[in-house]
Order: C-alpha cells, then structure tokens, then sequence
C-alpha cells in the first residue's frame, strides 16, 4: 500500500514528513499494531538541564569521536576493501564490526533530526556510499566473507550463514543495516541505504523461511529491525521472515535463547544483549499478528527478571563470562555485568511491553534503567565509556575510549538522541505522560492540535507542570504516571523495599486546585474538557531513601542503598579523604541530607550524611572510627579517575568491606609479565569463598595460553620470608582460565641475584583453596611467581599471601 501524506498537517506539526508519515501508518496501514502508539522524539522538544545537553554532546562530541574510531580501527577500510577501492585485509577483530557504522548512520539520523548538520551528513552519504559498494550484486553484506571468501574470521565458516546459529553474526549485521536505513530514510527522505537494505532483506527472504534455510539468528535483532522494514513498504514478507526467526528457534543453545520454542521460554537465560533484543522482536511481532503466546511469553520472562534478575541500578546480566543471567537472586556487586547494550536493549523491550499493557509498571522499569545502568555507560564528557557498569569497585574499572568490540558507544550513539521519544504516548483520546522532562510536545489528539509543555527540575525536584494548549477547547484523558518510587515501591516486585515507608502523598492540582482523578495501573487519570492554558501540576515526594534486598540476594544482606526520586546514588574515592568507601558503615536511620550543587559533575543532588569506616587490625579484630560521607549519583561514578566506588553500605562493620591491616604482600610493588587494572587482585586481602568468585576482583591472563608468565612482590625492604599462600581463580567450564599446569618461586637476593626458593613441600594446584607452600628460609628484596599456563587455557589469581 502506497503511502499518502498530508503536507498541510505536516507544516503545521514542523514534524519531518517520512518521519510522521511512518508513526501514523502504524494503526491506519497495517491490520494491527501497538494498542498504544508513541509520540516520535521529533515532536518533543526537550530544554532541561539533564536530557537537552546530553543530546547535544551526542551530537558534538560522541558521533565525531565515534565515526574518527572507525576511520582509525579500520572498519571503514573493511568496507573499502570490501568495495574493492583499496586492497587489504579485513582489518578488525570481530565480524560484526559493521554494524559499528550502522549503528553511527542510524543516531547521526536521528541527531540530524535535531541538530540540522550538512557537513555530518555529508560524511554519512560517503559511509552509505562505501556500503554500497561493498554490497555483493545478490544483496549479501558482510565484509569479513566478500574480502576474502577462502580466508574468513573463525566465527564466519566458509560458507555464508552456515555458523549463523552459533558466532558469525550475518544476520547480526543484515538487523543493524536494516535499522540504520530506516531511520536514515525517515530522517532525510534519501534511499540510498534503505535500497541497500531491501536488496540485502530481499536476499534473506529468498534464502530463509519454510521449505529453505532455517537457522535460528545467533545474535537476536533482525527481528525487529525487519518488523520496521515492514512497517516502512509494507510487504509483509519482511514481517513474515521477522516471525519465521523467532519460530525456529528451539534446536541450540541457551546462550542465545536457542534451546526452547520461544513461546515455551518463561525465563531470562543467556546473553542478555540477545536476550532484549529478542523479547522486543517477540513484542512487535505480536503486537501486529495478536500472537498471544508470544505476550504469555514475554510477560512471564518480565516477571522472572524483575523478581530476582535485577540490580537496583537497573542493569540487567550479572555473569561476565557469558555477558547474561545468573541464577535467581544472583546479583553480586564487584563482578555485576550489566553491559550498557543491555539496559539499552532492556528499555527497548520495557518500552514496547507499556505500549501493549499500557501499565506505568514497565515504565518504572524504563525509568530506572535510564537514570541510572544507561546513563553511566557514557561519560559526562561524551567520549569515554563504559562496557559492563558494576556497583562496586577497587579503583580496576575506568572508562575507556572505545572498545575492540565496541558495541555500547555506537549504541549510546543512536540511543541518546531517542529519549525525547519516551516521554509521551497517545491512545485515542488519551495522552500518556510518562517521563518527566522540562520539554514543549506537539502531537494530535483525535484531529485536534494539542502543545503540552512540561516545566521541571526532574530527576532533582519532584514539582512538573503540564501546560495545555489545545487548538480548541478540547474533552480528553491526561493519563499521567505516578512512579512506583513515589508510592513506596521501588520495584513492582518485592526483590528491593524501602525500609521505612514515606507517609508524604503525592499531589495533583489542576489551576492550583486539587485534580480529580481515578488511578489505573499505575496512572492518574484526568478526564475534562481542556482549554488553552490550563495547567496541570504534579508534585512527588523526593525524601532520601534506604533501600534493603531480598534476603536471598546473598550480595546485599545486612547492607542498604540510598535513592532519591529515581536517582540510584554511590559513594566514591574523591569524596572521602583516605580514599576508602567499601570500608564505609551507614545505619538505617542514619540522618542523610540532599543538596543541589549547580558545579559539580554537571549539576547534581548529593546526599551527606554520618558513618563510620571499619578497619581490621593485625590481631583480625575490626574496630571503627567515625566519619561523614558524601554520595553522588550513581551515573557519574568514574568521572573523576578510577578508584573505589560503592553503591550498597554495609549496616554493621562484618557487612563492610574492613580496610585490612598492613602486610608484607599489601606493602609491596606490584608488577607482573602481562599489566592489568586487576593486578591490585593479588594483595587486596579479600578472601574468596571459591576459586570462581565474582564477588572480589582477580588477576588472570586471559587469553594467553600455554605460555610462561610470572607475577612479582618487591618489598619495601629485604624481609625474611619463609611461606607463601596462592588462590587460583578458575571459571571453568564456561569461561577461559584453569588451575596453572605448574609454578614455582624466586626470590632476590640483596645482591640482586634470583635464586629458587628451596620448597618443603609440593606447589600445589588445587582449586577452590589456598595452597600454601613452606620453603626454607630466605632474605628477599623481592619474590617471583612464575606460572606454566595450560596448553588450552589461562590461568588466574584471586590471592597471593607471603609470611
């Protein structure tokens, strides 16, 4: 079916004309769709003093610096060789690194929406250009195989889709080709690439579905990327391959959502990038076919995250060594994955399950994740971040400026400029307001014209005004979200609670006199008929709150975190003057107090309050001395340089981290064959429960193997040193280091000569304890541990003790 578009109305929304043309064929054009549909990001136009900047140094500063990384990593000259306009090798680590581009063409798109910018979009119709030349004549696109098809990256098998299901990520790269293009079409008119992006969906259609190849996406988002192609020229074999996807799933591996039907799926498992991105093809799917398996699904697998997947943060993925979830209430803070693609993917799927349900449940989810585990994957500067966003560290994390596999900052790149996108939605004569940003929306209302700007200071102030403008007096809903964390629920599951309830109400007025209205999941509902100038206003309670844990999150008992409206708060190394914050005891009823400082990290509310720092003393006893502290959002952590960083306190000083008494090994220099931010692992006195313990930091040399490597203390002075003890870190089966194969010691002499020690007993290897090893004694200016890795793995190590 043809689009038709009406220009007047377009004038008079000043909406870009592809752009407003797809969001109202979502409902006229297709037989189903969304029971809820959105208010594209183009009609809000945000001027706070949180989002607004952030778009704009998206667009300053994070686009450029992203598109220069693929300039200088080669993944544009993987294109160009593709293309055959110069002759080399493919020249990056991973075969999905196209999608880096894409992803930068798809948020340059959406900033260009913004920000009206020729020479950025001069530089995108070049890559587009370059993408097409390296597009195969059938429509196949995939740099790594059409470089060189006999000499392809390990992951992509020698024939095209053949290790789909497992690691090559063609299909990985066809979802984020056919995303960019849409949103590069909608943002220009231009297509260029969007041609780019039929011919190669075209190929999918021919190549994939019954009767043909039937493998199941290894890394899930072609799914919803075809869905928008759909919805885009409405051919209905792209939402029929989209569906075909999803269907086939059931013969693989749990890693990426392959091991059951996914109508038979009821838990989180797996990648958790893949698994959002998936949940979001399943929910757009739906929303169109009515599959109501599908939404059993989607909605059961909501409810087993929220219920015990989920940091207080609102990452989601605990487990590092598989980027995905744990097991139920298995969320430790040191070792917490919580990759950035994941809390983008998991507002994604939230996002669309509020436009099927229409409940502020899944936008208090939305909120959280935004504020806190999406936001701190980007650095207050806009070009460092980071890629898992823990809620604890030792000073081994800081933010980088890219990454090998750099996924997160291409996806903050199209993320950021879309937030204006979430604020509001419409049903018929509803209007859904369900984030709070001092903005100015244009939208219509049943043929009627309607302006709502919104006046605030949130996430700092709890006060936002909405202001009505219809074009003529007008009767509609004003469904407006009341925040769970405002109704003394921080979650809409009992995996965290406050610890004291806030008897303050929320308010709602209409011209200064008390609204009337009706809750309904999770709304206050406002129904009258609305002239111009009328304005609602909101008023949420922001006490300081202490959050406690399900006891059965082993991570956080005994321990509380602090929140304010929606903000997730930390303590950091800079704010305490020994430099020590996991040490830190806070009690329950400890006074806290918030303030607004306009200057520091870009503007925040800080809370300070009184507590005491736990320290153990040489006899193991801990003593405690008091202290005031300072607590900063949790999203502006490593700002100021990497160091310790905590978001959970402890209650009583057994449930810190007590800042341990000074030994030899703690007193030492450290310096090792392979330098790492994690070599701080070895003498940080933590004391592991297993030899996979992700709680505390470890050292390994992953992905070396079958190699000798060594790890060095050099003492302060000559000591007499008689034992050692060593705990190896093994994450087997499913991550890459193992018990070493062998290991022996040297020391130094005073003349600088390195001798064996002489042992007494055998260098033990076993896993799961410390292996102590006594030797004669020696006088040591310095003590060597040299390490034979395994033929097939690395190795590690959590402690290493000298007595």
């Amino acid at each position: 079916m043809p689009f038709t578009i009406d220009m007047e109305r377009l004038k008079i929304l000043g909406l870009p004309a592809l752009f407003f043309c797809l969001v109202n064929t979502l409902q006229s054009q297709t037989k189903g769709d969304y029971p809820i549909q959105p208010v594209p990001f183009t009609a809000v136009k945000v001027n706070d003093g949180f989002w607004a900047p952030r778009i704009k140094r998206n667009h300053d500063v994070t686009i450029p610096i992203a598109l220069e990384q693929c300039y200088t990593t080669g993944r544009v000259n993987n294109f160009l060789f593709a293309a055959k306009l110069k002759t080399g090798k493919f020249c990056t680590e991973y075969p999905f690194d196209d999608t880096d581009i894409y992803k930068i063409i798809e948020g340059a798109s959406f900033s260009l929406q913004t920000f009206p910018d020729r020479q950025l979009e001069a530089r995108i119709d070049t890559l587009i250009e370059y993408v097409g030349k390296a597009q195969e004549p059938d429509g196949y696109l995939y740099t790594n195989r059409t470089i060189d098809p006999l000499h392809t990256h390990p992951w992509s098998g020698l024939k095209r889709w053949e290790l789909e299901s497992d690691l090559s990520h063609e299909l990985y790269n066809s979802g984020h080709l056919i995303e960019a293009a849409v949103a590069h079409f909608q943002a220009t008119g231009k297509r260029t690439l969007l041609n780019i992006a039929i011919k190669n969906a075209d190929l999918l259609c021919r190549e994939f579905g019954p009767g043909k190849l039937a493998h199941a996406p290894g890394h899930q988002i072609v799914e919803m990327a075809l869905v928008k192609l759909y919805r885009t020229t409405q051919q209905k074999k792209y939402l029929d391959l989209a569906k075909f996807f999803l269907d086939v799933r059931g013969k693989g591996k749990e890693y990426s959502q392959d091991h059951k039907k996914v109508t038979e799926q009821t838990e989180a498992v797996g990648h958790a990038v893949r698994a959002t991105y998936m949940y979001s093809g399943m929910a757009d799917v739906a929303a169109i076919t009515g599959d109501k398996a599908y939404l059993n699904a989607i909605d059961k697998i909501w409810e087993d995250i929220i219920d015990d997947k989920f940091y207080l943060t609102g990452g989601i993925g605990a487990a590092g060594g598989h980027e995905g979830f744990g097991a139920a209430y298995e969320l430790p803070n040191m070792s917490a994955y919580n990759e950035t693609c994941a809390s983008i993917g998991n507002i994604y799927w939230n996002y669309r399950l509020f436009l099927l349900h229409g409940d502020a449940r899944f936008y208090d989810v939305l909120e959280r994740t935004l504020y806190n585990g999406m936001v701190s994957g980007v650095s207050l500067s806009g070009d460092r971040f980071f890629y898992p966003n823990p809620l604890e560290s030792l000073g081994q994390h800081s933010r980088s400026a890219w990454f090998g596999c750099a996924c997160c900052p291409s996806n903050v790149c199209r993320f950021i400029p879309s937030v204006p996108g979430y604020v509001y939605a419409q049903q018929k004569d509803r209007v859904f307001a369900n984030l709070f940003i001092n903005s100015t929306a244009d939208l219509q209302l049943d043929g009627t014209a309607l302006q709502i700007a919104q006046a605030t200071q949130y996430p700092w102030a709890g006060k936002v005004d909405f202001t009505l403008n219809p074009a003529k007096k007008s009767t509609f809903e004003m469904a407006i979200r009341i925040p769970g964390w405002a109704q003394n629920q921080p979650l809409p599951s009992n995996l965290y609670t406050f610890i004291t309830k806030d008897p303050t109400p929320f308010t709602l007025t209409v011209n200064g006199k008390p609204a009337e209205y009706r809750l309904e999941n999770g709304y206050a509902i406002l129904k009258k008929e609305w002239k111009k100038g009328d304005v609602i206003s909101l008023n949420l309670p922001m006490p300081v709150r202490r959050i406690a844990a399900h006891e059965k999150v082993a991570a956080d008992q005994s321990k509380i975190a602090i929140q304010r409206g929606p903000i997730v708060y930390c303590a950091e190394w800079p704010d305490l003057a020994e430099g020590h914050v996991l040490n830190l005891v806070v009690a329950p009823d400890a006074n806290l107090t918030a303030s607004y400082r306009p200057d520091f990290l870009g503007g925040v509310t800080v809370i300070t309050g009184e507590a005491q720092q736990a320290k153990r003393t040489l006899s193991n006893e801990i003593t405690v001395s008091k202290t005031s502290f300072e607590a900063i959002p949790y999203y502006a952590w490593a700002n100021r340089g990497p160091g310790e960083m905590a978001v959970w306190f402890g209650t009583k000083p057994t449930a810190a981290r007590p800042l341990p008494a000074p030994t030899i090994a703690s007193g030492s220099k450290l310096t090792a064959s392979h330098v790492t931010k994690t070599l701080m692992a070895l003498n940080d006195q933590a004391e592991p429960k297993n030899s996979n313990d992700h709680d505390n930091i470890y050292y390994h040399w992953w992905p070396m193997k079958d190699t000798v490597q060594w790890v060095q203390y050099t003492f302060e002075k000559p000591e007499m040193i008689s034992s050692t003890n060593v705990y190896w870190f093994d994450d087997g089966p499913w991550g890459g280091c193992r018990v070493p194969a062998s290991w022996k010691l040297m020391y130094q002499t005073k003349d600088g000569q390195w001798k064996p020690v002489t042992p007494k007993g055998t260098f033990g290897t076993a896993k799961d304890q410390y292996n102590l090893l006594e030797f004669e004694p020696v006088e040591a200016k310095a003590l060597r541990m040299e390490v034979t890795l395994p033929k097939e793995y690395a190795a590690g190590i959590i402690e290493w003790s000298v007595k």
